[in-house]
Order: C-alpha cells, then sequence, then structure tokens
C-alpha cells in the first residue's frame, strides 16, 4: 500500500482533505473483471452503488455493460433526461409526484422499468397513467431469492427479508393481477440473492449456505419464470439476477437474461472476506492529520462515514495507507475527528494525509461533492457526485 499512498499522495497534494478519489485505471480493471464472470451475460449497471453519473457513463460505455438499476424513480427520471433509456428500478416506488412525472413523460414511460412485489404498488402506478397518454409502462416483478430449508415450524430463512412473494403461486397470481391494470404491462423478473451476492465467503458455513442456495434458485428460477410465461401467454424479455458477488453462478442460469453489478467497481471495505474473485479496491477517501495528542496516536480531520446495516466494527471505514493503523475502540470514526493508533515504527505528522475504504460503495459518494479521477499519480478529470449535481435520492 506504500505505493498507493505515495501515488494518491501525489496526486491530490494541492487539495484540501477530506476528499474522495477513484483509480480509474483499476475501476476500468473491475469493470472488465465483471464483465468476464458475468460469461456472456449482459451486465447491468446498479447505480446506487457508483452515485456520479460521469463514471456510470464511463462505465456502460465499455462492452458487456447494458442499462442502469436505479434506486429510486426520481433517479430514474433524472437519468432518462441525461439519454439513458434503459432503466430498470431496483425497488417498489409509491412516490406519486414522480409517478405524476413519470405518466407525462413518454420517453421515460419508454425507458423506465417499474419494480413491484404487491398489487398495491402496481395499482398506484395505473391510477398516476390513467388518462394520459404514452406507451404502457413495462413492469418486473421482485421474486424473493432467500433459501428456506426446512419445513414447517423448523423452516429458517436465510436472505434478506425483501420481497414476499417466494412460491410460483405467489408470483403468478400477482403478475396475472399487475398485467390486467391499465397502463402497465408485466415485462420481468428479478431475483436478488443477496444470500450469495453480498456475503463474504471466507467462512465454510457462509460457502455451505451460499452454494445450497445456488442450487435452491437456478431450480426455482426457471419454475418461476415458465410459470409467469405460462399465464400471461407471452415470454419474458427480462430475467435479473445476481449481484458483484454471484456474477458466476447467476449468469450460469439459463433462465437468467442479464445480471446487476455495481459495487464491484470500487470494491469497499466490506469486499475484502470474498474468496471467489480478488479483490481490488478503486475508491477511496483521504484525511489529513490535524493532532498528535499522545505518543502512538494521531488524530484525522473528518472520516465518521459509518455504513448502513447493522451496528458493528464491519462497518467503519477501512484504515488502508499506511498500512497497520487501527481505529481506538472508545472513539471509532467520529463526526469531526477520528483518532487512530500507530504501529511501531510508523510515523505521522500534522499535516500528513491519511487514506480509507468506505465500508460500503456507493455510499462514500453521498460525503462529497466532487470525486477526483486518478491515473497514476495524477488527477485526470475531477467530477461532481450525485450530490454535487445537487440530487441526493434517498
Amino acid at each position: 500500500m506504500s505505493t498507493l499512498r505515495a501515488r494518491l499522495d501525489a496526486a491530490t497534494a494541492h487539495l484540501p482533505a477530506p476528499l474522495a478519489v477513484v483509480d480509474l485505471d483499476v475501476l476500468e480493471s473491475n469493470a472488465d473483471d465483471l464483465v468476464r464472470r458475468a460469461g456472456g451475460t449482459p451486465v447491468r449497471l446498479a447505480s446506487k452503488s457508483v452515485r456520479v453519473r460521469t463514471l456510470l457513463d464511463h462505465v456502460l460505455a465499455r462492452p458487456g455493460w447494458a442499462g442502469i438499476m436505479a434506486f429510486s424513480l426520481a433517479e430514474a427520471l433524472w437519468l432518462v433526461e441525461h439519454g439513458h433509456d434503459d432503466v430498470l428500478l431496483g425497488y417498489p416506488v409509491v412516490d406519486r409526484r414522480a409517478l405524476a412525472a413519470l405518466a407525462a413523460s413518454p420517453a421515460a414511460r419508454a425507458a423506465v422499468t417499474l419494480m413491484v412485489d404487491d398489487v398495491a404498488q402496481a395499482r398506484l402506478a395505473s391510477d398516476a397513467l390513467a388518462g394520459t397518454d404514452g406507451p404502457d409502462v413495462r413492469v418486473c416483478l421482485d421474486v424473493d431469492a432467500s433459501w428456506r430449508p426446512g419445513v414447517g415450524r423448523f423452516r429458517v430463512h436465510l436472505g434478506t427479508r425483501r420481497s414476499p412473494l417466494h412460491e410460483v403461486g405467489d408470483v403468478v397470481r400477482v403478475a396475472r393481477a399487475v398485467d390486467l391494470l391499465p397502463g402497465l404491462v408485466v415485462g420481468g423478473l428479478m431475483f436478488y440473492e443477496a444470500q450469495v451476492a453480498g456475503l463474504p465467503d471466507a467462512s465454510p458455513a457462509v460457502r455451505f449456505v451460499k452454494a445450497r442456495s445456488v442450487a435452491d434458485l437456478d431450480r426455482r428460477r426457471g419454475v418461476v419464470r415458465a410459470g409467469v410465461e405460462d399465464v400471461l401467454g407471452r415470454g419474458l424479455s427480462l430475467v435479473n439476477s445476481g449481484g458483484s458477488g454471484s456474477l458466476a453462478t447467476s449468469s450460469a442460469d439459463p433462465a437468467v437474461t442479464e445480471v446487476t453489478a455495481g459495487s464491484g467497481l470500487y470494491v469497499p471495505g466490506l469486499f475484502d472476506g470474498y474468496r471467489s474473485f480478488e479483490p481490488r479496491p478503486s475508491a477511496f477517501f483521504g484525511l489529513d492529520v490535524v493532532r498528535r495528542p499522545a505518543p502512538g496516536l494521531a488524530t484525522l480531520f473528518g472520516g465518521g462515514y459509518i455504513a448502513s446495516g447493522p451496528p458493528g466494527h464491519a462497518r467503519e471505514p477501512r484504515l488502508t495507507a499506511p498500512a497497520g493503523l487501527r481505529l481506538t475502540g472508545s472513539e471509532g470514526a467520529g463526526e469531526v475527528q477520528t483518532p487512530v493508533r500507530l504501529p511501531r515504527g510508523t510515523d505521522l505528522a500534522v499535516g500528513d494525509r491519511v487514506w480509507l475504504r468506505h465500508a460500503k460503495a456507493g455510499e462514500l459518494m453521498e460525503r462529497f461533492d466532487v470525486v477526483h479521477l486518478v491515473r497514476g499519480d495524477r488527477i485526470e478529470r475531477s467530477v461532481p457526485t450525485y450530490r454535487g449535481e445537487g440530487r441526493t435520492f434517498g
């Protein structure tokens, strides 16, 4: 990491911290590796894991990438305004103002695919479309991809609590009801296997759960797709699955038409435990030393960028360069200052820069207006994040 520190220090020496950087060479290598692991299946780009429009465009211009998965309808409409014509919502929408804007835009109606797992969500969209002109809006059904071994009261749920649609009968029932609503047409299915894509696989127990989950989902995806196509009387052009941690297994299923990735471009701290691929981090943030309160301690300005999810050390930033620094147990990463313990033989002076990584991917960019895109030891471009363009979507 000493080379990393030297490069990033040289590139940003003229800039004040806190600041965010992305190593473009590494990001591009990660983009190509994600496509390789997808094995020829198109890769949809998850915008929530990037949150920089320039980088979305940069990745989508590379072979193997096609379309965006957005995390809010307001964001999707904004992306359509900027020329994107294939935006799949990753989550249900109840934002009536955004639904009205969708209904009023023929371009957005053609470009955006809504996500639902309940007829009530679809009715909101259908009501917004009533009395408006334009193409029907495509709808994708979010199917629960958890693994549920056991029977009766001994059945367990391994995965996120996401969609209520798990069994084929439930999916078929909702597909039939949604497809009958005015202005909507069911065109796809999504299966996000968080217990496979989102868990590091260093533990034998986790590897066992992943293997069994993959086998269960390989069977169930095809059954669900066939059931929905049968009740609709037509084929589905969109069956989305996977994430950065499960591209290879998801794309191997012939029922899948595309996979999704995003976090694997930045490779945040939570990816450090993966064994199925080589994590190569590309996104970092720099903090400056502002105090030396005692021997073996240095205080950084800023840094309290805690990731979403269950509270714990896994959600804290990763001290990256110089190597061996540790957060203190009593203070951790702070709102204004972050004290760190120095390993023997490492010294930091007031004004020195320390490099860290966020535990998750796109959340880092909610902290900064600008991200500096680095090649080697120079900044190629400095571009706005979503926040820097005055856009925060949740």
